[in-house]
């Protein structure tokens, strides 16, 4: 029966108050009853416009009429044809801005709950143990540098093309910013092994502890490989060089959410990893990866977790339901303030950091209204940890040990566009390398499409 309800059925939560205080998953999916009253409210448009949001090309109504008819593990199959990471995009791609945007519902209501139910049909796939796609092998071989998205959804794509694929994983688990940026409490660390465990059922081969550019080179990799794809990822922070940030008790936040998720400070004392985090906790930044260091600072258990952006509210850059679900657990916002400085103690720990406040100019090159300071309006906020959360930049290293490959002036990797060919022969790139830190999502898009531009020429040869 259609469902003509103009909302989207609720999804379980954790008590805001509850989960402040543990890394358990804080929404906690639909039940097959709610999933197929919310897959009821999908019209099956014939011109299909949620699948022209979606960067991986999801076979959008194809899933959902699965669901609608109870065939849950057919759905989760659907997905994979085109998506290698189902269960991760459920839950952390910003479908909001994406499939649902264009979704007709969404005119007069709310869109259909495309996430929602991406996440429930994958994980009622991964429950029922749905066998890989057979393999016909091509006789060819492809590199992949890097585990994440990027490089995760183009060994993937690559491989159901028959063709044998090795990714090279830096760190010592895959997975890339899957495992050591989101937290636990947003993506379980068990359901990202499970995905991968899932291309690794399909035939990819995944080496870890391997630092390209270290241990070999790109150009030695491609007297071995066909093709490689760069999807190393942007893991190079950030900061605003003011004074004070060498006191103890400032992180940036990769390292900070690398040491509470990969390293699991958060599972203290099962896991010997320290991290520092005192009554009051400052986060400079306003992006999911600023919203996810102040969750996990008032888990780790900091009294008062302040976020500090330099724009309004209108301007965070974060999920809406990422910003919703941290003012919920008592995060606090200080809009239109920037630091100036953070000041140290006699221990050299932070003591305070000083603030100026701001207020919105002309817009700038990213289209948004830039920010100045206002005379005389400086201000002390006291605090014992400082986030810094302001972006990052792709890793040198491969770029120093390839002198024929052509970076942009900031770090990211130069790539022709339509095609991700870079200026080295053979060779794609995509994802955070690429453009600096963006979503999972889009990176997964940029490593699907290397994987059908890798396709094209191998094909040719």
């Amino acid at each position: 029966m259609p469902n003509m309800q103009m909302q989207k059925t609720p999804m379980p939560e954790q008590d805001p108050i509850a989960r402040g205080h543990n890394f358990q998953e804080v929404a906690l999916g639909y039940t097959a009853e709610m999933a197929v009253n919310e897959a009821n409210r999908c019209l099956n448009c014939k011109n299909m416009p949620c699948v022209s949001g979606c960067p991986v090309g999801v076979k959008i109504p194809s899933f959902i009429d699965c669901i609608k008819k109870g065939e849950f593990a057919k759905a989760y199959s659907v997905i994979r044809e085109t998506n290698s990471l189902p269960a991760i995009c459920g839950r952390v791609c910003p479908q909001e801005n994406q499939c649902e945007k264009h979704c007709v519902r969404g005119i007069k209501g709310e869109s259909v709950a495309i996430g929602r139910l991406e996440r429930f049909a994958a994980d009622e796939g991964m429950r029922a143990q749905v066998a890989p796609p057979a393999i016909q092998e091509n006789g060819k071989r492809v590199a992949v540098i890097g585990s994440g998205p990027a490089g995760l959804s183009c060994a993937g794509a690559l491989r159901q093309k028959g063709y044998a694929v090795d990714v090279f994983e830096a760190l010592h688990t895959p997975g890339g910013v899957l495992v050591y940026g989101i937290p636990e409490f947003r993506l379980p660390k068990a359901l990202v092994e499970k995905e991968i465990d899932s291309l690794r059922a399909m035939g990819v081969n995944i080496l870890v502890n391997r630092v390209v550019g270290r241990f070999a080179t790109l150009d030695e990799l491609l007297a071995t490989y066909d093709a490689a794809f760069i999807g190393s990822g942007a893991g190079l922070p950030r900061f605003q060089g003011i004074p004070g940030e060498n006191l103890g008790g400032v992180y940036s936040a990769n390292e900070f959410l690398t040491r509470i998720n990969l390293m699991k400070a958060y599972d203290f004392p099962n896991h010997l990893t320290p991290v520092r985090v005192g009554k009051r906790a400052a986060v400079i930044g306003g992006g999911n990866v600023a919203m996810d260091a102040a969750r996990c600072a008032l888990r780790m258990g900091a009294e008062e977790v302040t976020i500090v952006y330099r724009r309004g509210e209108a301007e965070l850059p974060a999920r809406a339901e990422e910003i919703h679900h941290a003012k919920e657990e008592g995060i606090r916002f200080r809009f239109l303030t920037n630091p100036t400085e953070i000041l140290g103690g006699e221990d050299g720990y932070v003591r305070a950091m000083t603030c100026v406040e701001m207020e919105l100019g002309e817009p700038d090159a990213s289209g948004r209204r830039r920010p100045i300071a206002r005379p005389g309006s400086e201000f002390t906020l006291p605090v014992d940890t400082v986030i810094v959360a302001i972006g990052n930049s792709p890793n040198p290293l491969i770029p120093q040990t390839t002198p024929a490959l052509a970076t942009q002036k900031w770090g990211g990797i130069v790539v022709e566009e339509g095609s991700l060919k870079t200026s080295v022969p053979r060779v794609y790139a995509g994802g955070d390398a690429v453009t600096g830190a963006a979503t999972v999502i889009l990176a997964m898009g940029a490593g699907k499409e290397a994987a059908e531009e890798i396709d094209k020429l191998l094909s040719e040869a």
